[in-house]
């Protein structure tokens, strides 16, 4: 199995999506948000340039993370 040393240019946490990879998950990916480290990251997407960050501990009424969506620069990398 040959991985990119480039992370995809969307991904996301929550499995239901079909943005969701688990073996990228597992392989550790971080992400800089506008210059900052982000460890709250739900979801990002580098070519529309916008990260979902978790809000606290909150859930919506379906048992899903609420989410707030920021727009700016997103810079995602490879942990290890």
């Amino acid at each position: 199995m040959t991985t990119s040393d480039t992370p995809p240019d969307r991904l996301c946490v929550d499995p239901s999506s079909p943005y969701h990879d688990a073996d990228l998950l597992q392989r550790g990916i971080g992400v800089r948000f506008k210059g900052v480290e982000k460890t709250n990251v739900e979801e990002y997407c580098v070519s529309e340039g916008w990260v979902r960050l978790a809000v606290g501990n909150t859930v919506d009424r379906k048992g899903k993370q609420m989410t707030v969506k920021l727009q700016g620069p997103v810079e995602p990398y490879f942990q290890s």
